[in-house]
């Protein structure tokens, strides 16, 4: 009678046991971000911001690119055509119902048209600048985040080791080691945060400056066939 007895009571101490073995703590992102103290949570809050610009500064430079590449493959027949026939109104007209870097620049050698060719290709030059300068608009603050959120996000982990270091020393000699991870693996996630913001915004510039330099060769090639259009005998 005394086994089944020691087998109950033997069951029962390996359920207590079980039961008192600690349970692994998660902690989900929202977690960590308010758990950083004000500083964690300001630091965290400026890269959530500068997330929201670098991607919106993306989103509206790539649709304005993609816009200023789409130009009809019968834009430049009807250039020559109008420019050799002398309906100089007409393709100025063309060049503003197509309203690309490359027509401005077209349009603006159209009005130079009776002057000599070295002050025409000098307004095309000019004109292609301010082209080029409005399609790179936002980019130097978009290059900017991809620099400085890794360095905001790694103040923030300074802060937090400062901190967490000043909670040790404040505690004397009773020292927590659980204390002391807390406060480290908080403030390394502002360094994770900044980190994930600056490669985002890194990756979109040099995406972005792919396309810019793609749209700048497609400008200087309409650029040439009109000087060169310019060029051939009457």
């Amino acid at each position: 009678m005394k086994l089944p007895i020691l087998q109950i009571e033997m069951s029962g101490a390996a359920a207590d046991s079980l039961a008192q073995e600690p349970t692994e703590k998660t902690l989900s992102i929202i977690d960590l971000i308010f758990s950083g103290g004000p500083g964690g949570i300001l630091i965290m809050t400026v890269l959530f911001i500068l997330s929201i610009i670098a991607v919106y500064i993306f989103i509206e430079r790539w649709g304005a690119i993609k816009k200023a590449n789409q130009m009809d493959e019968n834009f430049m027949y009807g250039i020559k055509s109008n420019v050799v026939s002398g309906n100089l109104a007409e393709a100025q007209n063309l060049c503003a119902q197509e309203d690309t870097p490359a027509a401005h620049m077209i349009a603006k050698g159209i009005s130079r048209i009776g002057k000599p060719l070295k002050d025409i290709s000098a307004a095309i030059e000019n004109t292609g600048k301010l082209e080029v300068s409005q399609l790179e608009k936002n980019l130097p603050t978009l290059a900017t985040i991809s620099g400085a959120a890794p360095m905001i996000g790694f103040l923030g982990t300074v802060i937090g080791m400062i901190l967490a270091f000043h909670e040790m020393a404040a505690a004397g000699g009773q020292i927590d080691i659980e204390m002391l991870a807390e406060g480290i693996y908080t403030a390394m996630t502002t360094t994770v945060a900044g980190l994930a913001v600056g490669i985002i915004a890194y990756l979109g510039y040099n995406i972005l400056v792919s396309k810019v330099e793609k749209t700048v060769y497609n400008m200087e090639v309409r650029a040439t066939e009109f000087l060169d259009l310019l060029n051939e005998p009457a």
